[in-house]
């Protein structure tokens, strides 16, 4: 049949009523579940049958696996949601759900899936861990919890098996297309059609009981002609909400009209035919808008994404994309699942996620009708969005007079977000979005320089809004894929600081050994480009790694090494803080005579600077190095010396470790009265009992600065 002729059937093919995405939303309104009675009662029935182990004698190990396997489109993941919902009372501990399938069929690699499962139970996770470690902090985070972990689309028995909990008392429901073999003691629940009744009640919500009750024998018509199953039936109820003058005798005929697929495999034939008929009764630009969907990371899009992919305005975008989950062409998620959103939340336009059924359908579409160049503008063009509207995430964050809140003034309304917390919303909603376009782009390969930009963007915001702490995991895979373009296109500035970024993030992490190859692959690439910043900020870093690592001589050795590097560029303030850095190592080495001599040269270089509380820092550890080198009396000298240069710099936890020295050393001496007067002093100054003196000092003599691979662009 031709497209013209689906298009006359169809009653001209025009936007579904409100009447009819009404329908369409209560029928997708939670609690709105059809049929699956008696897979519901044998799934509930096998949570308490006994297993292997319970019939040998012993307690399960492990938590209980209930399979449902079948066909995309056969409603299994509506069935595995009913079921949680059913059985949430059950589980204190809460309902956890991850994805296993990425929308183009590549497995999600269980590490991210547990990395997502651990931030949903708020047990956080250490950067850059491997896939073993992250299962492991999953089972030690859901030991002694009894949670209900949702495993959707699970593409082989090892994923599962990999996040199965050891937690008796929790329940994991996996959805499959088929069974998993190796997952042990488990029975697949396997999905045919829904039973007649429930498939025409479910066309009826969508498409009204009057006109089911008026041919009854259609409805079952088309119940056979969709095999019963949920998505098909699930599009010929839109596309008769959107058409009230249809009959359902016309979704009838049109749909036996239909030439039948024979690529798809005769499963899959019935949902293809009602896809088609749905697609060929949109109008062309809404056709267009659908299939270029397909490009959507993750397969969740807003308005601004399906404006920017098919070039159109945003309040259009937004309409099609109501008109499309009207129809069951898409699934609202958050907030706009069950009714718009009110309050604050109604600031975050409302996210829509292409049914995982209908992806492969859409892709093919897309290959099909447009052009390889097209396709590679439509997502340039929803990159170069998304990165504007990250700078305007980030940039509001910002003080009202920053440069950056005054350059977010002149960014057209629709990309600005009226408050931080609604930028934060936003950011939280759209996260896997975000980081699943970054990954996409890069891997893509074609458009590095906005992938570059796109990965730089989300780490602003990421940390703006999270924190460097809490965004960590997620920073490290972006640095990771910033190291993969820099590779890829022979980038040694930028592989660098991808570098030294990953580097740190080791070493906070207490992988020191890995965080010292990083830094010295990073020395490599920072001189390969010639770069001064990068080659010393990478000396300073391996220098740091020996130190953690209580190597002192290839410590002082890597800090010699950045030093001459800024004595030659005459970078003063650096030259101080490595001096410090310098005279601390070789104090723990207990070489007293280069001590003093780099504890000096760093008191020197602060005067010179006019940095007085660091003069005064630098002047409290040559005169700690004294009395260690058994010259007390020298060491109160000096420590008197910066005590005044503290009290002249106004710094009040300086003076206090000072004083609290001073009384060290006094007591030393046998001066227990002035000793006693100077720790009254300290304990004055911090307005509580004192502290240790290394605490009061807050830290490291000198400060530290970092290297950023992010742009400097807004």
């Amino acid at each position: 049949m031709t497209d013209q002729a689906v298009g006359e059937r169809g009653a001209a093919a025009r936007r579904p009523s409100s009447a009819g995405r009404t329908a369409a939303a209560t029928a997708a309104a939670p609690g709105a579940f059809y049929g699956r009675r008696r897979e519901l009662q044998a799934l509930r029935s096998d949570i308490g049958r006994a297993g292997l182990d319970t019939i040998s004698g012993r307690k399960a190990p492990r938590s209980r696996v209930l399979l449902i396997a079948g066909r995309p489109g056969s409603g299994r993941s509506a069935l595995a949601e009913e079921l949680a919902r059913r059985l949430a009372k059950d589980y204190p501990d809460g309902v956890l759900r991850a994805r296993l399938t990425e929308p183009g069929g590549e497995p999600v690699p269980v590490g991210r899936a547990a990395r997502e499962l651990l931030g949903a139970l708020g047990a956080g996770s250490v950067p850059g861990a491997g896939e073993d470690e992250l299962s492991q902090a999953l089972r030690t985070a859901l030991h002694q919890r009894r949670v209900l972990l949702l495993l959707d689309d699970a593409a082989s028995a090892e994923q599962v098996d990999a996040l199965l909990p050891d937690a008796p008392d929790s329940l994991l429901v996996a959805v499959a297309r088929g069974p998993l073999t190796g997952v042990p003691d488990v029975r697949p629940c396997t999905l045919g059609g829904l039973d007649k009744g429930a498939a025409v009640e479910l066309i009826g919500r969508y498409a009204g009981s009057t006109r089911i009750t008026c041919d009854p024998v259609s409805a079952d018509s088309v119940v056979e002609e969709c095999g019963g199953q949920p998505a098909a039936l699930v599009l010929i109820g839109g596309w008769l909400a959107a058409r009230p003058k249809a009959s359902v005798a016309d979704a009838v005929n049109l749909l036996r009209q239909l030439p039948a697929d024979e690529a798809q495999e005769s499963g899959g034939r019935p949902l293809a035919r009602a896809f088609r008929l749905a697609y060929e009764s949109l109008p062309a630009p809404a056709a267009r808008v659908l299939r270029l969907l397909a490009l959507a990371p993750a397969g969740l899009a807003d308005a601004h994404t399906a404006s920017a992919l098919a070039g159109c305005s945003l309040s259009a975008a937004q309409s099609a994309l109501e008109d499309f989950a009207a129809q069951g062409l898409l699934h609202a998620v958050g907030p706009a699942a069950a009714e718009p959103p009110a309050g604050p939340a109604a600031d975050v336009p409302p996210q829509y996620e292409v049914p995982g059924a209908l992806h492969p359908m859409l892709r093919a579409l897309l290959a099909a009708q447009e052009r390889p160049a097209e396709a590679e503008l439509a997502r340039a063009r929803m990159l170069e969005r998304t990165v504007r509207q990250l700078h305007s995430c980030r940039a509001v964050t910002e003080p009202a007079d920053s440069p950056a809140r005054k350059r977010l003034a002149e960014v057209p309304r629709a990309l600005r977000f009226g408050s931080a917390d609604e930028a934060a919303r936003w950011l939280r909603l759209r996260r896997p979005a975000l980081l699943a376009a970054a990954r996409l782009a890069v891997r893509d390969g074609q458009l590095d320089t906005l992938a570059r930009r796109l990965v730089s963007a989300l780490a602003r915001a990421l940390t703006a809004h999270q924190g460097a702490e809490a965004a960590a995991p997620d920073l490290y895979d972006l640095h990771q894929l910033v190291l993969d373009v820099a590779g890829r296109r022979r980038m040694p500035v930028e592989k660098a600081a991808a570098l030294l970024n990953l580097g740190d993030l080791d070493a906070r992490a207490e992988r020191t050994e890995g965080a010292l190859v990083r830094y010295r692959e990073a020395l490599v690439a920072a001189r390969e480009a010639a770069d001064p910043y990068a080659t010393g900020r990478a000396l300073e870093s391996i220098a740091a790694s020996y130190q953690e690592l209580g190597d002192w001589q290839r410590a002082a050795d890597w800090y010699g090494r950045a030093l001459e590097l800024r004595l030659t560029r005459g970078e003063l303030a650096d030259e101080a803080r490595l001096y410090g850095r310098l005279g601390a190592v070789h104090t723990y080495a207990g070489r007293w005579a280069e001590a003093l001599r780099d504890w000096r040269a760093a008191a020197a270089a602060c005067r010179r600077l006019r940095d007085l509380p660091g003069h005064a820092r630098a002047l409290g550890e040559t005169a700690r190095v004294q009395e260690y080198a058994g010259r007390p009396r020298e060491a109160l000298r000096i420590c008197r010396e910066a005590l005044e240069y503290a009290r002249e710099a106004g710094d009040v936890r300086l003076r206090a470790a000072l004083e609290l020295r001073l009384a060290d050393t006094l007591e030393r001496l046998g001066d227990p009265a002035a000793a006693g007067v100077h720790r009254a002093s300290a304990e004055a100054l911090l307005g509580s009992p004192p502290v240790p003196a290394a605490e009061a000092e807050g830290g490291e003599p000198l400060s530290t600065y970092e290297i950023s691979s992010s742009s400097r662009e807004d």
